[in-house]
């Protein structure tokens, strides 16, 4: 059986003293230690939150300056290719004008030359005509 005698009194002193030195020597220090770390963790987290927080920010500040930057690029193509169409209508209006009119005297010319081959065949007619009338006939017609 367990008596209680001095030995027990002196274990309990003993494990209260020892309690206390741990107490002091260990768990404090270790304590200190982990609320240390928790104080910096928590601190490391703000600053992770803040950096995030202004990475969204510049982010957004970009994304922003890239719709602008292509907007004012879209709107200078569209002047170009606006100002490349009217210059193309006009050369084209141009180049249609000078067609036409390349057109329409060479049908001049062709009209003049057409004219004057038939007069030269109206005049010639009445030749080639006899000539042509001799050789079916197998005789000259001479009048």
């Amino acid at each position: 059986m367990i008596s209680i005698d001095i030995t027990m009194v002196m274990h309990i002193i003993n494990m209260i003293v020892l309690m206390f030195v741990l107490n002091a020597i260990l768990y404090k220090p270790i304590l200190g230690i982990l609320e240390q770390r928790a104080e910096k963790i928590e601190t490391l987290d703000d600053e992770v939150a803040e950096f995030e927080q202004r990475a969204r920010q510049r982010q957004a500040e970009l994304d922003a300056k890239i719709r602008e930057a292509s907007s004012k690029a879209k709107k200078a193509l569209d002047g170009a290719r606006a100002q490349a169409q009217a210059a193309g209508a006009e050369k084209l209006a141009v180049i249609r004008q000078e067609s036409d009119t390349f057109k329409e005297q060479q049908m001049q010319d062709l009209r003049s030359q057409i004219e004057v081959a038939s007069k030269e065949l109206q005049k010639n007619a009445a030749g080639f005509a006899q000539a042509m009338a001799g050789k079916i006939l197998g005789r000259s017609l001479d009048v």
